[in-house]
């Protein structure tokens, strides 16, 4: 097949529906390609026929010969939703008639619809496996640059000092069996120059892992960067973008990962791990015939992967399908929630059997609090919504601008430097806080800690007081107010470096310095509601609930909320948020206090801007994208957006017979489809044909059937039209044409239209009146009129 002209302005939104009717009228078609096969295999057959009473020739069996390429859909282009579902319901139509017929049909039915939920077991199994490595692979990695296990070096510190006899309880993180990197090159482990030196190890660690991270994505693939969640909204809309999902997208992303996550850089494995699921369950696909050539089909195992992806991250399989179905997805039928819930229940099991954390549980900072929270404590649970609320506007307001400086600026062309910088300065800012240096799992253990009397941590130095109840409140001692200290400047530390860190050119995760943020704020406020309840007991607000020597305030509950609360109020989730959190957690109690949180973060942060951070990134990077949330609030009209304007010049159209197959229009314009109407006088429409399948079909006639010359007429008419004798045989293409596009009126108003679009996934929507053809509005359109209403650049929409 001959190649292609580039198109130079990819349009998307251009294909119309292809449906039953067209098909059965394909069989009429002298030449045509099926479209029920567009995906099989070329298998060279042909036979013999008469054409136009002309003689023998050499003709195209449309429904054994179809052409390869046909109904199919270029990078940075939109599918057709309802022509996918169309092929689908026609291909299991097929399937159900023939499995009347025999055993060995009845057999390929089973297999048909057992496919879906074998896909889903190798997904959940594939995602979990590599969870697991993940996981294990970073908590190592992290702890290389503290030091090294001399029993054997794959062991990390907890493993290494597990394994040892002499450790003590209050030093249960010392063990002879581990030593710093000062103890393995000088063999001192304490003093000025042993701090120094395990400083610059630190240093050197961080700055080797976050070179080989940045050095593999830009080398081997580019798209293995940033969280992928933006991108796989837009991929789960329609949007096709090769190679995101692909394998080479795969193995990059799971071992940068690992090394950007082990470098100290203030991000989070949990959001690439959605991406991770994702692309294992698009190279599966392409082992069911049924997924391989679908591409709405192939959505719906999309966004059940995206349930994995959280069910892994956080080991909360319930909150992962809820975080697809309100976060992720864009189609989400009752079929594809079971099968998402299925597939990160194996995923979770997968996981919990690698048990990478060992400690029994999914995830690294699971906690039971056992203290009941009270009514007056809804006050200061609301105060920490309103600071993640807070924090998450100003958060993608703050971000945003950073990555268009990035975007716009030379910083963007260096995006090797701008890593290594903000390695550099992140472990040269973290290493002398504990609180910084840790990783943000083992930050947010902590700070979700619940003290009892035994605990070493520094956020329970408490002064002992020798009361009859053992856990009951007790006042600050030294350790706990330098642990305050040290969170304070860790809490600016974490919210001004994240807004740099997310966007580089590494996998960064936002859920974990999120939580971290929040974890912050709510254990500082939840340790002075302790104080404060302590010396006050006999206030108003704590009299009669908070007696002297109860246990009244839990920090770690009020850490909690705060990392919910954060959360929220970056990404905007709520239901899915509060779920994760109680799976986390354990705790059925606090679900009260949790949506209280993160409903008050969700208002405030509304109130600065409605877009989360992903959305944010979606309309930064020009992504077409109709956000099912948004709501169309103008009140224009369909013939206000549609093209062509006023004063642009006119409608490129196809005649149903006025074509000839040299015809210049379909190579001399970069659209991507083209209304078929009776005639230039009339403008009455009969259908819609895609340029590419046009193009390919042109040019497949050229090279197979006698007699197609640039001179051959093309009509897309049920009868061939009379032609002069001495005429070559013309080419029939009525079978490739849409003959029910979908149509409003140039008065319907367009938050009908938008609607429209949203819910039936449309690429484009033709414009008549009485019947006679006025414009086409595309999905472009829409996202650029939609940009204009809201004072932004409507050329910030790329791919065009």
């Amino acid at each position: 097949m001959a190649k292609l002209p580039p198109q130079h302005v990819l349009k998307f939104s251009r294909g119309l529906v292809m449906n039953y009717v067209a098909m059965l009228l394909c069989l009429k078609c002298t030449f045509c390609p099926s479209l029920s096969g567009v995906y099989e295999e070329h298998n060279g057959t042909s036979r013999t026929a008469g054409m136009n009473g002309s003689g023998p020739s050499r003709l195209v069996d449309p429904l054994e010969d179809p052409l390869p390429g046909v109904g199919t859909y270029e990078d940075f282009n939109t599918i057709d939703w309802v022509r996918e579902k169309s092929k689908d319901r026609d291909r299991h139509r097929e399937i159900t008639n023939k499995s009347r017929q025999s055993t060995v049909a009845l057999l390929h039915s089973i297999s048909d619809a057992f496919s879906g939920w074998l896909l889903m077991l190798l997904v959940g199994l594939m995602s979990g496996a590599l969870a697991g490595g993940i996981d294990i692979s970073a908590h190592w990695m992290t702890d290389v640059k503290g030091g090294l296990c001399l029993r054997g070096f794959w062991f990390n510190h907890e493993h290494c000092c597990w394994l040892s006899n002499e450790t003590t309880f209050q030093e249960r993180d010392r063990c002879p069996q581990w030593q710093s990197w000062a103890e393995l090159i000088t063999g001192k482990s304490e003093g000025p120059f042993a701090y120094i030196v395990n400083y610059l190890m630190y240093i050197f660690w961080a700055l080797m892992f976050s070179f080989l991270a940045v050095i593999l994505v830009r080398a081997f693939a580019p798209y293995a960067c940033g969280s992928g969640i933006p991108e796989i909204k837009t991929i789960l809309s329609g949007f096709i973008i090769r190679g995101y999902l692909g394998k080479w997208t795969l193995i990059i992303k799971t071992i940068t990962l690992v090394l950007a996550v082990s470098s100290g850089l203030s991000l989070g494995k949990e959001g690439p791990l959605v991406h991770v699921a994702c692309c294992c369950a698009n190279i599966l696909c392409h082992l069911f015939t049924k997924y391989r050539k679908n591409e709405a089909k192939r959505r719906e195992v999309l966004s059940a992967a995206a349930a994995v992806g959280v069910s892994v991250a956080f080991g909360a399989p319930i909150g992962g399908v809820l975080f697809s179905l309100e976060e992720v997805s864009y189609y989400f039928p009752l079929k594809t929630l079971w099968r998402s819930f299925f597939a990160a229940l194996v995923a979770a099991f997968t996981l919990r059997s690698i048990n990478p954390f060992g400690n029994s549980r999914l995830v690294l900072f699971y906690v039971e609090f056992h203290t009941p929270w009270h009514l007056v404590e809804l006050a200061p649970f609301i105060l920490l919504g309103i600071f993640g609320g807070l924090w998450g506007a100003l958060f993608i307001k703050a971000n945003i601008a950073w990555c268009r400086l990035r975007k716009t600026t030379c910083l963007g062309h260096y995006p090797v430097i701008e890593v290594l910088v903000v390695a550099a300065l992140t472990a040269l800012l973290s290493y002398p806080n504990s609180y910084t240096r840790m990783s943000g799992s083992e930050l947010i253990s902590e700070l979700f800690n619940d003290c009892s009397l035994l605990d070493s941590s520094q956020l329970c130095g408490y002064k002992q007081v020798s009361v009859d109840n053992s856990l009951a409140d007790r006042p600050a001692g030294p350790g706990l107010y330098t642990a305050l200290w040290q969170l304070a400047l860790a809490l600016v530390f974490k919210m001004m470096i994240t807004v740099i860190t997310f966007g580089m050119k590494v996998p960064s995760g936002l859920f974990i310095p999120s939580m971290a943020v929040g974890a912050i704020a709510g254990r500082l406020l939840g340790v002075g509601m302790e104080q404060l309840a302590y010396y006050n007991h006999d206030a108003v607000i704590f009299k009669g609930w908070c007696s002297q020597g109860a246990d009244c305030i839990t920090p770690g509950l009020y850490a909690m909320v705060g990392a919910a609360a954060c959360l929220g109020g970056v990404t905007r989730m709520t239901v899915s948020l509060v779920v994760i959190m109680f799976e986390l957690t354990g705790g059925l109690e606090y679900i009260v206090p949790l949506m209280a949180a993160t409903m008050t973060s969700k208002w405030v942060a509304d109130a600065f801007g409605r877009e989360g951070i992903y959305e944010a990134h979606i309309r930064l990077n020009g992504y077409p994208f109709l956000e099912p949330k948004e709501e169309f609030e103008h009140s224009s009209l369909a013939v206000d957006v549609m093209r062509p304007r006023r004063m642009d010049p006119t409608l490129a159209v196809l005649t149903q017979e006025g074509m000839t197959v040299g015809e210049s229009l379909v190579e001399s314009t970069h659209f991507s489809g083209f209304p078929v109407v009776v005639s230039s006088e009339s403008q009455r429409l009969v259908g819609f044909v895609l340029r590419r399948d046009l193009l390919i079909s042109i040019d497949n006639a050229r090279k197979r059937q006698d007699g197609i010359v640039s001179a051959s007429q093309v009509v897309f008419t049920e009868h061939t039209p009379p032609l002069p004798p001495d005429a070559p045989p013309p080419l029939r293409l009525r079978c490739i044409m849409d003959l029910s596009p979908f149509t409003v009126t140039d008065h319907t108003p367009m938050d009908i239209t938008v609607d429209i679009f949203r819910k039936l996934g449309l690429r484009q929507c033709l414009v008549t009146h009485n019947g006679r053809l006025l414009g086409i509005i595309t999905k472009k359109d829409i996202l650029k009129h939609m940009a204009q209403m809201a004072n932004r650049d409507p050329d910030s929409i790329l791919f065009n």
